[in-house]
């Protein structure tokens, strides 16, 4: 916003002390603060940004158990979740560069509400992208991926889970699948009825969330007919991908659950 001079302050393991000081710096000084860090050294600190509607940008490089060797200690399983029930802060997970850039583009902009950005480590998969899909990105959740007609699945996913709900559907070439990628959950629960039945229609009941972290949240959008595959356990020492297959999170398995409900 106009008259927000951009301050950055980077930290890690000693985290807390700089977060606490972003808040007073942003009250005494039109500033605008962006952080690295990890969430479990922040939470009281993000709640407050909150509760005084200021609009820091809060920036997690641990998003799952991909991170790997460093273990249980380092993989968060509900701190996202934690962030998501938190009133008045902007959660978003990225899938790629381009909803990495309007993730960015919409935390700047904000005058009122802190963000969270929550980065993979690893590489990703680029998605394809139209002219109409690109748009409804800051929308916070969209069809990214469709199907002919109705669909009889809806698969929903974010950050790098995103690349596996995708290849669940194309595995499934018998099932008219739909994947819908929810970068900002809050995002999205703000828009029209209207956008989000286009997006996530009443009558398919068929539905499976895919996130690496604790299920129970995504309840709400895949409702008793459906299921989560998520993480509700620590995590492991262990190459990260290593650590994403022990626990469930591959393309085999969120086919495998996908046709359970079906």
């Amino acid at each position: 916003p106009q008259g927000l001079v951009p301050w950055f302050a980077h930290a890690s393991s000693g985290s807390l002390s700089l977060s606490l000081s972003l808040s007073p710096l942003f009250c005494s000084a039109p500033r605008r603060a962006f952080e690295s860090l990890r969430r479990k050294h922040t939470r009281l600190v993000v709640r407050l940004a909150a509760l005084m509607k200021i609009p820091n940008i809060f920036v997690y490089t641990h998003d799952s158990v991909a991170v790997g060797e460093d273990g249980p200690t380092h993989q968060p399983v509900e701190q996202i979740t934690n962030l998501r029930t938190t009133p008045g802060i902007m959660t978003w997970r990225p899938c790629d560069t381009v909803e990495t850039a309007i993730a960015w583009r919409e935390a700047i902009a904000s005058s009122e509400e802190p963000s969270a950005l929550i980065f993979t480590r690893q590489n990703t998969q680029p998605q394809r992208r139209d002219e109409q899909t690109f748009a409804s990105i800051s929308r916070g959740g969209y069809v990214l991926r469709d199907c002919q007609g109705e669909p009889d699945l809806i698969l929903i996913a974010t950050g790098s889970e995103v690349e596996l709900a995708v290849g669940a559907a194309e595995a499934m070439s018998d099932v008219a699948v739909r994947v819908v990628s929810m970068p900002c959950v809050e995002r999205f629960l703000a828009q029209q009825q209207s956008y989000r039945e286009a997006v996530l229609p009443s009558s398919v009941r068929s539905r499976v969330a895919v996130e690496a972290g604790h299920p129970d949240y995504w309840y709400r959008f895949v409702g008793l007919d459906g299921a989560v595959v998520g993480i509700d356990r620590y995590g492991m020492s262990a190459p990260g991908g290593q650590a994403m297959a022990e626990l469930g999170m591959t393309i085999d398995n969120v086919v495998a659950v996908a046709r359970g409900v079906l």
